[in-house]
């Protein structure tokens, strides 16, 4: 079956009425959640996981990745309305976002960034339908050796993308593994790290770890700064005018080029591609003043790139079982909970789900597009409820799905202490989301490594005899390379404050 006729089949799947239904409350659920202050699109999939636990594996999977872009487009709006971003790739959006809305043009912002949203989106899945199958037949010519290397090399362009914090990030990264390796050993079978505690044989429970991590611990900090909000009355218009679709055309097209590319590959993340994105636009523009006071092209270039590499990110996921932010990650573990490995097997072993989960993405930009034009003003009323009245409906909510995940308090419990955990880390300024994906790759990592030393037996150099596992070692070499350069060089750029007398 051509890729054509398998994605044309998985369009009939997709619009059939219970997998449509499922995606249009994911789209749905994904704006209400993503719109809370704060929470961003790894809230929003960690607290909404659970309900997706009582449907088949096709509209789960279908609602999971709908609450995926439809919470992205959800912390944009806070991020116009009340200049707090739901995550790092929309903090740029604020730049430009936030001064429309006091010019009393919200609605503009919140308008373009839904069509340049639809545009990026939709490009980059058709991207991910073509491209996706060809690496995952890559995928099916590497064994033990070149995989453990592919995760060794994801987790090293992790730390290359931590800038100054490269230290904390990677300690960070270091307790996700750790995490990861609580409970039952895979090769020898025998409990580490249990403390001779059989709840922890089964490891630590991942959803309701992430859980803690970004929906408790959020509502932690935002409660601790008293966070409110308030949002201008005027919001405007919400359809673009025909001067503003004009100028926007060029900065949607570059966001969903850059977005596109850099969701690619893997181990990137979202913030690159709309900084990245906004870069090129203030570089492009003839009066790069205009930035940072309300200049439409700089919520249209970043939004778009952030969707488009949203939707691309999904081609290292599906077809290497890579997941290239903590988002994804999240969503692997649902993808998990229902006995499917993301990577190239997913496309043999289970096509009819992988084809209905790629049509329905270009399902639900079209819905993304028909909800939030309409329903944008309804999300703003939304956000004039005092943050302190919202706080408890989302702990009951959190509490609750965490609860229904195995039916105990032990889920509970892991949700609260996450939660503490990840409002010290924020307290600290340490990075979370190098530790949730350290969590998803850590048990792949060990795995893979331990099957290819069992079959080398005890041979490292089984990782260089294989020219697809060397080359990327060599890769993710280079890429460590370039990361302690750039340490040194910023650190001797660094100017002195010692006193010369």
């Amino acid at each position: 079956m051509s890729t054509t006729e398998a994605l044309l089949h998985g369009l009939m799947l997709a619009l059939q009425p219970e997998n449509l239904m499922w995606g249009f409350i994911g789209c749905f659920l994904g704006n209400f959640v993503g719109v809370l202050p704060g929470l961003g699109s790894s809230g929003a999939i960690a607290i909404l996981l659970p309900v997706t636990a009582i449907l088949p594996p096709t509209p789960a999977i279908i609602m999971l990745t709908g609450i995926f872009y439809g919470s992205n487009y959800g912390g944009t709006i806070t991020t116009v309305l009340l200049n707090i971003p739901g995550e790092a790739a929309t903090a740029i959006t604020a730049l430009d976002g936030n001064p429309m809305a006091k010019a009393g043009r919200a609605g503009a912002a919140l308008g373009i960034a839904a069509i340049g949203s639809f545009v990026g989106g939709s490009i980059a899945t058709v991207l991910l339908a073509f491209g996706a199958p060809s690496l995952a037949k890559l995928g099916l010519m590497m064994g033990p050796a070149e995989r453990c290397a592919l995760m060794i090399f994801a987790l090293c362009l992790l730390a290359m993308l931590l800038g100054r914090k490269a230290a904390s990030g990677m300690a960070a990264a270091l307790l996700g593994l750790l995490i990861a390796s609580v409970g039952i050993d895979p090769v020898m079978g025998m409990p580490r790290f249990t403390f001779g505690q059989p709840e922890l044989l089964d490891g630590i429970n991942f959803v309701a770890a992430v859980m803690g991590l970004f929906g408790m611990s959020e509502v932690f900090v935002a409660l601790e700064q008293r966070l409110v909000g308030k949002i201008t009355e005027n919001v405007g218009p919400i359809m673009p005018t025909r001067e503003d679709l004009r100028v926007s055309v060029k900065p949607i097209l570059r966001g969903t080029v850059i977005g596109s590319l850099i969701g690619m590959i893997p181990g990137t993340n979202s913030a690159l591609a709309s900084f990245l994105a906004y870069g090129v636009e203030t570089s492009v523009a003839k009066d790069p003043s205009r930035f940072g006071k309300g200049a439409i092209e700089g919520v249209a270039s970043p939004e778009t790139a952030n969707n488009a590499f949203a939707n691309a990110n999904f081609i290292p996921l599906l077809a290497l079982g890579i997941p290239g932010t903590a988002s994804l990650a999240i969503l692997m573990g649902g993808m998990m909970m229902y006995g499917l490995a993301p990577g190239p097997f997913l496309f043999r072993d289970n096509p009819d789900i992988v084809w209905a989960v790629i049509a329905s993405m270009f399902v639900g930009n079209l819905i993304l597009l028909i909800l939030n034009l309409p329903l944008a003003s309804m999300w703003i009323q939304m956000l004039r409820v005092r943050y302190s009245l919202l706080a408890p409906v989302i702990v009951l909510f959190t509490l609750v799905g965490s609860y229904s995940i195995s039916s105990s308090m032990v889920s509970v419990w892991t949700t609260l202490t996450f939660g503490i955990i990840g409002f010290g880390m924020k307290k600290f300024d340490l990075p979370i989301a190098p530790m949730v994906l350290t969590m998803v790759l850590g048990p792949l990592l060990e795995a893979n490594l331990r099957r290819a030393l069992t079959i080398s037996r005890g041979d490292f150099s089984v990782f260089f005899n294989h020219p697809i596992s060397a080359v990327i070692l060599v890769a993710a070499a280079l890429v460590l390379t370039f990361l302690v350069l750039r340490l040194i060089f910023a650190r001797s750029r660094t100017p002195s404050f010692d006193s010369e007398d």
